[in-house]
């Protein structure tokens, strides 16, 4: 995610040269066109075309950051369920028999909100369950289709061991499920946001339409502008082609490109308040790295 007030020129550019050189190649064509060839350019309704289209672009790129937006929401509400079910955790389970079972979730909590985020950017799970878990305790998760939810799965059959054990009564367990079923409802929405795309006509006929309007532009602009229906053309195509390209970043929250929900430093958010929440040593926060926040 870009953390600076605005972002660099160079990020900008970086995503539309292309299709922007290629529009000011076809707008010098059409200029050089005019002048060489004695022909009348047609008069064309740019308006009324450039205001269906915006609409059309503006209308996409407002879905697109509502799915952006739902995930942040979704990941913040981890983020605070988490923190609960290791307080939860910290202050029901007794000490010192229930010492090690505390450490055990917490740890748990911590290697399911990161299996979570390399599931959702399709990154090998495996590794990152094993920076906090045992092979042991990760066994039983490691083998199921979704590591994820398996890790969620172990942690309430410990929350049961607890409740066998005596540690804690059937209230305080049904106080813990309410934790892991609004992680798991949590988890669910970011699925369904990573599983469904926007439809199909979302994404392919905003493209179309824009480039048939930047290659309609400098035919109806040439009259009036002249020779400078390059950069004119050039600079208002560009508008288009920015808007088009921010609904395509924003679609995907979960892409793993620089515009995207920052997981990784939401993950080590959780990582530092649970650790510390059982007096256990915590990493720092993670920091922006040229202005972007993984």
């Amino acid at each position: 995610m870009i953390v600076t007030a605005t972002p660099r020129l160079s990020q900008i550019l970086s995503e539309v040269w292309r299709p922007l050189l290629g529009l000011f190649v076809w707008d010098v064509v059409v200029t050089v066109t005019y002048y060489v060839l004695p022909f009348h350019a047609p008069s064309l309704p740019l308006t009324l075309f450039g205001t269906a289209l915006a609409l059309f672009l503006g209308f996409r790129d407002n879905s697109a950051y509502q799915r952006w937006w739902e995930s942040r929401g979704l990941w913040g509400l981890m983020i605070n369920a988490s923190r609960s079910l290791a307080r939860m955790t910290r202050n029901m389970l007794p000490e010192p028999e229930g010492h090690d079972m505390k450490r055990t979730i917490v740890l748990r909590q911590i290697a399911y909100v990161n299996a979570l985020r390399c599931q959702l950017r399709r990154q090998p799970v495996p590794p990152e369950v094993r920076r906090f878990l045992s092979e042991e305790e990760a066994s039983f998760a490691l083998a199921r289709t979704n590591i994820a939810n398996g890790i969620l799965d172990g942690t309430g059959r410990r929350i049961d061991i607890c409740r066998r054990n005596g540690w804690i009564d059937t209230i305080q367990q049904t106080q813990f499920e309410s934790i892991l079923v609004d992680i798991a409802n949590a988890q669910g929405g970011m699925e369904r946001i990573k599983n469904t795309p926007l439809p199909n006509q979302y994404r392919f006929f905003p493209s179309i339409f824009t480039r048939l309007f930047c290659i309609l532009l400098p035919i109806g602009l040439v009259e009036t502008l002249g020779f400078a229906t390059p950069v004119g053309s050039t600079i208002a195509g560009l508008m288009f082609l920015a808007v088009l390209q921010i609904g395509d970043d924003l679609v995907d929250p979960f892409a793993d490109t620089i515009h995207d929900v920052p997981l990784n430093a939401m993950c080590r958010t959780i990582e530092i308040d649970l650790l510390q929440a059982i007096g256990d040593p915590a990493p720092e926060p993670l920091t922006p790295v040229k202005g972007v926040l993984w």
